[in-house]
């Protein structure tokens, strides 16, 4: 089985899904780091010099490339789901699950906020605020494709092994 794990930027899916792989035995795969690998460049160098479109193009390319890989955790980016038809490609794979992680606004920005930065999509924010905005747009615009993932469970105020050990009961 391959397990994707869904959700916003912040949410934890790249340090639920190291963990989730550890407690499975299973192997874990980053797609943003994939990707870099792949392309021999940063998500960050990627969006400068070839744009969010030719980025949405190749993670889809990618994405493709990973499903059906058996005994695999991959933690996809935050807007991976809602770009051409890989929520489609993820839900009609009978190899796959969804799983959707799922925090609160203010949680997202507070995690977020101090690594900005490191970002391409939230780095010209300068405040907490405008990032509370942000965010509350992009969940309304991603809330529906992350909806659609056969699991769903809420992150805020948990710990990363508290929410592997409800992963793993959901799963079992």
């Amino acid at each position: 089985m391959t397990l994707f794990l869904v959700g916003y930027m912040g949410s934890g899916k790249s340090v639920i899904g190291s963990k989730l792989a550890d407690v499975l035995g299973y192997n874990y795969i980053d797609l943003d780091d994939y990707i870099e690998e792949k392309e021999a460049s940063t998500i960050k160098l990627i969006f400068k010099k070839k744009g969010e479109i030719y980025f949405r193009k190749i993670e889809s390319i990618y994405l493709k490339e990973l499903i059906g890989v058996n005994n695999t955790v991959i933690s996809l980016g935050g807007g991976t789901p809602c770009y051409g038809n890989n929520m489609d490609l993820i839900l009609e794979s009978e190899k796959s699950l969804s799983v959707y992680l799922k925090a609160l606004i203010p949680t997202l920005a507070d995690r977020l906020y101090v690594e900005r930065f490191k970002r391409p999509l939230i780095a010209h924010l300068e405040t907490q605020s405008e990032l509370i905005e942000f965010i509350g747009k992009h969940i309304f615009e991603r809330a529906p494709y992350y909806e659609q993932s056969s699991i769903k469970i809420k992150t805020d105020d948990l710990e990363i092994n508290e929410i592997v050990d409800r992963l793993v009961l959901e799963l079992f």
